[in-house]
């Protein structure tokens, strides 16, 4: 392939990626089926492709759609056994990042909620609400009709908006209830911790990657209980963690989150959805799998003073 027909490939690499990982909720899938596309562009007649972009649009959502549809897909997310990829702000697959539409869909919050919807509604609201896609193009895309289009995007819209707690949040208000809610975690002070959470909070870990299943809490004693016992510091944690513990907090999916690192790398991430100054829920990652790409941007970056240096 020649030089030009690469660098046209790379030149749209970053906005495929971001869609991909929109569809998929998991940045290694979304990287997989990028370079699948980059094959089939490698092999395709390019000469009798018009328009690139849009072909390379149609071809990375169809393999999204073909891996949503698979059966190990259906069967992983159906059993609940499955949480998005997080990542860290300053990311490029969180982009495009210049409307609310844009930057709710990445949330952990809304990738959760379009679990609910059909993979061709996913695709729909997707391309219509983060890329701003015409109807007409869409059902290009999607080979359906511009009236089908019409019909996914409603509907995707009214099941998110039945799922939704809240609108955007003040990041600096929301990093503020997360400190405070860490403060209380440390401390021990599980009434506070209560008091910081909303009536109906939920929390979802994959428990430190050890756990078969998701470990799912739904009052906000049981979750308080969780935090606090999951915030005590033992000499069994650190060995668990491989040292000493620094916690800090970043945006991870455009939410406040707070970092385990240890020697440099990210051990976990809590990632916090924050509604009317309050916890509305929080979602743990700590399995190894799920922290590669946040973690090697982690190390690209320079963090600031971790708010505990030595947990």
């Amino acid at each position: 392939m020649d030089t030009a027909a690469i660098d046209r490939f790379e030149a749209g690499r970053g906005r495929l990626a971001s869609l991909a990982y929109r569809l998929l909720g998991s940045a290694a899938d979304a990287e997989d089926a990028v370079q699948d596309a980059f094959l089939r562009w490698q092999a395709a007649d390019r000469e009798r492709i018009e328009v690139p972009e849009a072909w390379l649009t149609k071809v990375v959502t169809n393999l999204c759609l073909d891996r949503l549809r698979s059966a190990q897909a259906r069967h992983e997310r159906a059993a609940g056994d499955w949480l998005p990829e997080p990542l860290l702000e300053g990311d490029p697959m969180l982009g495009p990042a210049d409307t609310f539409e844009q930057r709710e869909s990445v949330s952990l919050a809304v990738l959760l909620l379009m679990e609910r919807l059909s993979p061709a509604e996913r695709a729909a609201y997707v391309l219509r609400e983060a890329f701003s896609y015409s109807h007409a193009e869409i059902a290009g895309i999607l080979d359906i009709t511009e009236s089908a289009s019409q019909q996914h995007v409603h509907r995707a819209r009214r099941h998110l908006a039945a799922g939704r707690r809240g609108g955007e949040v003040d990041p600096v208000s929301a990093r503020r209830i997360v400190e405070e809610f860490l403060t209380a975690a440390v401390s021990g002070r599980t009434d506070r911790l209560v008091e910081l959470l909303t009536a109906d909070a939920t929390m979802v870990s994959d428990g430190a990657g050890l756990a078969r299943r998701l470990l799912r809490y739904t009052t906000p004693e049981r979750i308080a209980s969780y935090v606090r016992a999951g915030f005590k510091p033992t000499p069994a944690k650190r060995r668990l963690a491989g040292g000493s513990v620094a916690i800090h907090i970043a945006l991870v999916n455009g939410s406040p989150a707070v970092l385990a690192v240890v020697d440099g790398r990210v051990a976990g991430v809590v990632v916090f959805e924050v509604v009317g100054g309050k916890v509305a829920s929080l979602r743990g990652v700590a399995a190894a799998n799920g922290l590669m790409r946040l973690d090697e941007t982690w190390r690209r970056q320079k963090p600031g003073a971790p708010v505990i240096d030595a947990w």
